[in-house]
């Protein structure tokens, strides 16, 4: 053969150069996805612009600051829905995106978000989380709840999830920190699948309604379940004279857990939970040997007993969790990062920082940071209440369902820019008491309603502290998210119009009358 036929044969296998089209399509995961970040990223920054530059700013609360937040807002929700670029890159960005466009000044500001002990609690979570998995932990935990209450499928775990959390919120007050305790056990119940499209199909349906429908459901169990509760009864105390204590919550608002039923019921066939089950054998009956990030061998046990070293990890969270149950005087975020000190004193687990941080999901911390910055904007420049103030023209003079319909949605999309239920109802439910009596509905039953709507609000993950920490799983994407929140949202005002305005009715409170407000205790 001669050298020139050598030479031409080489070079026929080496690859031929790609155009830069070909490139960004096979970077994007292909032409579709491609085709559809790219649309996002045109349609946020366009839409930003139009806002930004376009619309008009008003006297009467609908200043520059909230024009300017108001295309922010828009900017991410558009770019977090279509995933055109990473979400936490998202996140990151929006401090930035804050400054420039002039709904905020000062780079203290922007950064707010990232400040908030809401940002830490999440992290403190993703910690123990990341070092429940490296000891396997999290497995059987897992293994211990699915054993306990004799779960097969994920429709069964999803169950077992759920009544796990009204437990804990006779407990721990806190949709969030009900989210972040049971983190590891969800992840840890992932080991126990195959790895077929079916059973990835259907934890997602798990890891949304574990660690977000059912901690936001089960916090309107009890006054202390959330923290939201305590600022409505307060407003609807200070506004109306009507004391709703501890006993008259739970009465009226005992019937949302009900409202899991429906709701789990849509998630089963969207994600067919049904069809996916356990295998509780996998992980019981072997060891391993693993190798750590420092070159050192060590074991890691997967059956059913718990090792030393598990001990202390399950002691340590066990301990963070009675602070956030019992230590009010300390943010539950500083309470985790409390436990993360006591973790990581020398000995006590056989894992380096490094490995700990390799398994901590980052990703969504940024995007919480991010998202509660925008929150923060949106109070500050007055977005939230002009944005609130606007619909009740539309329905004066309606009937008490479209009244009331009419602003459950106006709430929610209100909250599209807004994470953290806390944050939302401090802004929202102080505009709702007077709202109600203007409209000539009952502004106790209105006032209820609408702020426990608030708690569903499962468009975004970035509405939910909670949902962002299921988001970090990685386990589903936002697009996923927000099909099966919008219809889970529907179910949720559905229900409340079908179901709870009935019994609010008989224990006393009518919305469809203003009059005759008593105290039923």
């Amino acid at each position: 053969m001669s050298v020139e036929t050598m030479i031409e044969e080489q070079l026929s296998e080496v690859p031929k150069q790609t155009s830069f089209l070909d490139y960004v399509i096979r970077g994007s995961g292909g032409k579709q996805k491609c085709t559809r970040r790219y649309i996002g990223l045109l349609a946020a920054w366009v839409l930003f612009s139009a806002i930004r530059w376009g619309l008009p700013a008003y006297s009467h609360g609908f200043t520059a600051a909230g024009r300017a937040t108001l295309a922010v807002v828009v900017w991410a929700s558009i770019l977090w829905v279509t995933e055109a670029v990473p979400s936490g890159v998202t996140g990151i960005t929006i401090p930035a995106m804050l400054l420039v466009s002039g709904a905020l000044h000062g780079v203290a500001n922007a950064l707010a978000g990232f400040t908030q002990q809401a940002v830490f609690l999440a992290l403190s979570a993703f910690i123990f989380a990341a070092v429940m998995r490296l000891s396997g932990l999290d497995k059987k935990l897992a293994l211990f709840i699915l054993r306990k209450l004799r779960v097969r499928t994920v429709t069964g775990a999803s169950v077992a999830m759920y009544l796990t959390n009204c437990v804990l919120a006779l407990i721990v007050p806190g949709a969030v920190s009900r989210s972040a305790a049971l983190l590891p056990v969800v992840r840890g119940m992932e080991e126990f699948l195959d790895s077929s499209a079916t059973s990835k199909r259907a934890m997602k349906g798990l890891v949304i309604q574990g660690l977000v429908y059912a901690p936001m459901i089960s916090g309107l169990l009890l006054l202390t379940s959330g923290l939201p509760n305590l600022i409505i009864t307060s407003i609807i105390g200070k506004d109306t004279g009507v004391s709703i204590g501890y006993g008259m919550w739970a009465e009226m608002n005992w019937v949302y857990l009900l409202m899991f039923i429906p709701t789990m019921l849509w998630m089963a066939w969207m994600f067919k939970t049904g069809k996916a089950r356990f295998d509780l054998q996998a992980l019981v009956s072997t060891d391993k040997v693993v190798t750590g990030s420092d070159g050192d061998t060590r074991t890691n046990r997967q059956g059913r007993s718990v090792n030393y070293q598990q001990t202390i990890i399950v002691v340590i969270f066990a301990a963070v969790a009675v602070g956030w149950a019992v230590i009010h005087s300390i943010k539950p975020g500083f309470v985790g990062l409390f436990g993360v000190f006591l973790l990581m004193l020398p000995g006590l687990i056989p894992y380096s920082w490094k490995e700990v941080l390799e398994n901590t999901m980052w990703n969504a911390f940024l995007l919480l940071g991010g998202a509660l910055s925008m929150t923060l904007a949106m109070s500050s420049s007055g977005l939230g209440k002009f944005l609130a103030s606007q619909f009740a023209p539309l329905v004066a003079g309606q009937k008490w369902y479209v009244i009331l319909i009419a602003i459950m949605v106006a709430t929610e999309v209100l909250r599209l820019g807004m994470l953290s239920n806390v944050a939302a109802i401090a802004l929202i439910a102080p505009i709702l008491v007077p709202l109600g009596a203007k409209l000539g509905v009952n502004p106790i039953a209105f006032t209820l309603l609408v702020a426990n709507i608030d708690t569903f609000a499962y468009v975004l993950p970035t509405q939910i502290s909670a949902a962002v920490i299921a988001y970090g799983t990685e386990t589903f994407s936002i697009r996923d998210y927000a099909k099966a929140g919008a219809v889970s949202l529907g179910i949720a005002i559905l229900f409340s119009v079908v179901i709870v305005v009935p019994w609010y009715a008989i224990v006393g409170f009518p919305i469809w009358s203003s009059a005759g407000v008593h105290l039923i205790r």
